[in-house]
This record gives structure tokens, sequence and C-alpha cells, in this order.
């Protein structure tokens, strides 16, 4: 990881505070998508592939109190800055990371949510000089399909797993889920465009097969935020994934 002191952004308008690498990969938009989309509850038990330092684990205590939450990363130095910011937000008590390879994490029981952002950009993409940054976007080890099984056996039956990728990856994880059914979620950049992402939400429920809702326009015509993601982003709303 890089010597660079990490800095230290906010989230969900101040209501989440956490430390990331200067350099690597660092939180933005689709963390906070990701997690509002999560569809858990107060007592829920929650787990997190790849959770970096953590600002989606977090972003998703501050929406549900009472929430359990689990992060696994792969980089001990991530794990430790992660913790640091689960004390940081006040929520160590709920929200802890450990460090563990997603493709090798161990059955576990009573998990009701399992929610990833993995990496998705093609391994014929360009080749990021930071390593961290490069492991945690380019799937250079068919991740896609890799997380979302392990996810699947990960969660409780008629749990969920849910996750954002490229919208050209949404296939990867329907290939891989195709026993299950699920809501497919395009994120639009402006009216009348294509999705660059989808968040997907897979029900662990067998041959429920797949349905596509509308969306969320991200961003009006001059680049302001739509008021529809600035309820997500800023004011910590749950993301409504219905058809």
């Amino acid at each position: 990881m890089s010597t660079e002191a990490p800095t230290l952004d906010r989230f969900l308008d101040g209501r989440v505070t956490a430390a990331q690498p200067a350099n690597g990969f660092r939180a933005g938009h689709d963390t906070v998508l990701l997690a509002a989309a999560v569809p858990a509850e107060s007592r829920s038990i929650v787990l997190e592939l790849g959770a970096g330092v953590g600002v989606a684990s977090l972003c998703l205590a501050a929406r549900v109190p009472g929430a359990r939450i689990i992060g696994i990363e792969l980089d001990p130095d991530l794990v430790r800055i992660a913790n640091e910011n689960a004390v940081r937000n006040s929520v160590a008590d709920r929200v802890s990371f450990v460090t563990a390879d997603v493709e090798s994490t161990a059955h576990a029981d009573g998990i009701d949510h399992v929610f990833f952002n993995p990496p998705f950009h093609p391994d014929t993409g360009q080749v990021s000089p930071v390593a961290a940054r490069d492991r945690a976007t380019r799937d250079s080890h068919d991740a896609v399909r890799e997380w979302t099984g392990r996810a699947l056996s990960l969660v409780r039956e008629g749990g969920t797993v849910t996750s954002i990728v490229r919208a050209d990856r949404v296939k990867d994880i329907q290939d891989a889920a195709s026993s299950h059914g699920g809501l497919i979620f395009p994120l639009l950049p402006r009216a009348g465009a294509k999705p660059k992402r989808a968040i997907v939400r897979i029900v662990k429920v067998a041959g429920a097969g797949f349905s596509h809702a509308t969306g969320l326009i991200l961003h009006e015509a001059d680049g302001r935020n739509t008021e529809a993601a600035e309820a997500v982003l800023r004011h910590a709303l749950p993301l409504n994934l219905s058809p």
C-alpha cells in the first residue's frame, strides 16, 4: 500500500467519515449506491466481500441501526484502516473487518445478506500502476462469476446477494446465479443514456428468474445529481429496487 498519508473523506452528507489511501481504489458513488441497495434490517447479519477500507459497510450501518456487518478483505493494511474507520464512526460493536480471500472464504451459517463490488473491468483493460487499485478493479481471475458463486454459497436460503457491476458484466452474474431469481437495476448517467453500471440483486430461491427494473437516473442534463440520486447519496435513503 502507498506510504502517502490517507485522506479523510465524508459520505452520506457527513454521516460517515472514513480514511482512505490517497492512491489505489477509492470509494465513491458506486460504493454508496451499493450500500443503499442492500435490503438489510435491524438485527440482520450481513457480509461484505472485498470490503476495502469499509466505506460500503459503514454506509449500510449508518442507514440500518442494529444490523451486524462483517467485511472481508485480502489486504491486511486496508483491514486495519477499515477497523479504525469502524471505531471512528462509533459502530465497532457491530461492524468489523477481517483479512481473508473471497475465493476461499469458508461457509458460514446465518448470513442474511451478502454484498460486493467485484473487480469488473476486463482483464484486457489497462493495468493500473498502483497494485492495490489494479487488484480491486481489473477482473483478472473471473472474479465477477467467482464472487457471485461464493456469495450464494455463503448466504442463507431466501437471503439476498447484491452487487454493482459494469452494465456489460450483468450477464456474468446471471450465468453464475442461473438457478435463482433476482432483479437487474440499471444506473443511467442521465435520461435517455445507456447505463454504465447496474445493481443486481439475487434472491436465493430456486428457479425464480430475473426481472428488469426501470432503474435510477443519476444526473440532470446540466450534470447535477437528480433529486432521486441525492436522496440516496446524501440523505441515506434506501435504494428502492422495485421492478
